[in-house]
């Protein structure tokens, strides 16, 4: 998650956290960055004029104030128990911190009772996560350079457990026989290649434009498979 991206995410936490507030520390959990850099954005957020302010003590945090908060949208309780089961699922996969965001934005905007009933419903939803999260700094960074078609360095760990480090044009994300693969035009190789997400040892987005390359240029997906748009 970018910046900006993550600044306007932050503000929707903390409306949503209301006159409890929320602690730079469970902040910086949430959003998968120090500290550090939780009190800097906060800092930039006052600077533009958000209404948010330190409240100190024990159990103190940053709290919003009351007129901050949007108008309700018509999301069900329901309908938020199925963006939530969704993200929970999804925990610590490709663009979990956008569908966390988001996620955040549509209870931000409901009412006190439509949110009770939501947090009813969600508390009798359980999700058994077995699978390994990929590291936060790698996953943002394969993100990025999907997101904004950058060329990408990974530092990869093969079958045979040989380490090489590419430079890669990302072409898509895609998830098959329970793996993620990013699939993109590997410049050492000088093909398109997969590479499953979990043999990434590093990865960081460059600044330098990747080859536009088509989705369609990958192949045909499995008849099982489909992109989200169509979902």
């Amino acid at each position: 998650m970018n910046r900006s991206d993550r600044l306007y995410a932050l503000r929707e936490q903390l409306r949503r956290a209301g006159p409890a507030g929320r602690t730079a520390g469970r902040l910086a959990e949430v959003f998968e960055v120090s500290v550090r850099t939780i009190k800097r954005d906060i800092s930039t957020l006052q600077h533009g004029g958000f209404p948010v302010w330190a409240r100190p003590g024990p159990g103190g945090g940053y709290v919003v104030d009351a007129a901050a908060t949007l108008p309700p949208v018509n999301f069900t309780d329901a309908e938020i128990s199925g963006l939530a089961a969704a993200v929970a699922a999804h925990r610590g996969q490709p663009f979990d911190s956008y569908a966390r965001a988001a996620l955040v934005k549509a209870l931000s905007v409901m009412d006190a009772r439509a949110q009770e009933r939501a947090t009813v419903l969600n508390n009798r939803v359980w999700i058994d996560r077995t699978d390994t999260a990929s590291d936060a700094r790698t996953r943002r960074a394969i993100e990025e350079a999907l997101h904004e078609q950058r060329v990408l360095v990974v530092h990869y760990r093969d079958r045979h457990d040989k380490q090489t480090t590419r430079r890669v044009d990302p072409v898509l994300l895609a998830r098959t026989r329970g793996e993620w693969y990013l699939v993109g035009y590997c410049r050492t190789r000088e093909a398109l290649r997969w590479f499953r997400l979990d043999r990434f040892t590093a990865a960081h987005c460059t600044t330098e434009p990747a080859a536009k390359i088509p989705a369609a240029a990958v192949g045909a997906p499995p008849a099982t498979a489909k992109a989200i748009a169509e979902f």
